[in-house]
């Protein structure tokens, strides 16, 4: 969660921020931080490539987590967790990573450490994810992994 208030707060915007208007946020920092801009002084330059870096993060993953993106992958998504079983799941912090069969993995964020441990305990981790994980917290699609 942190992470996600952190890219929030650089932007400064909030969870009802709409696409567009996180597109004109980042346009306008990249005008202000391009690294083309500052050609003549090495430093500034450098200054410059590492904030758009961080710029570029932040937008990449705000977007990930807008509800117009969650909204737009939706079905993708009940496909995902009606027809395909979990393969591997990973907690770090309070995100948890959902790998599945069909090569997708989500990110679940704010989940908390008794969360994570009883889906780990369950006789059935799918059955426990779809009650319990999957449409309590926000969450993004990490991968999409092609099948071979």
């Amino acid at each position: 969660m942190k992470k996600i208030n952190d890219y929030r707060k650089l932007f400064g915007t909030d969870a009802t921020t709409s696409l567009s208007e996180l597109k004109t946020i980042y346009r306008n920092f990249m005008k202000v931080y391009h690294p083309d801009k500052f050609q003549d002084d090495d430093e500034a330059k450098t200054e410059a490539e590492e904030k758009s870096r961080e710029i570029i993060e932040a937008y990449h993953f705000l977007v990930s987590i807008a509800p117009e993106t969650i909204e737009n992958f939706l079905p993708e998504f009940k496909e995902t967790i009606v027809t395909s079983n979990i393969t591997d799941y990973l907690y770090k912090g309070l995100t948890l990573e959902i790998h599945f069969l069909n090569g997708s993995s989500y990110e679940f964020f704010n989940v908390p450490k008794n969360t994570y441990s009883k889906l780990v305990n369950a006789d059935s981790p799918a059955r426990f994810a779809k009650r319990h994980i999957y449409n309590e917290y926000l969450y993004r699609k990490a991968t999409n992994m092609e099948l071979v």
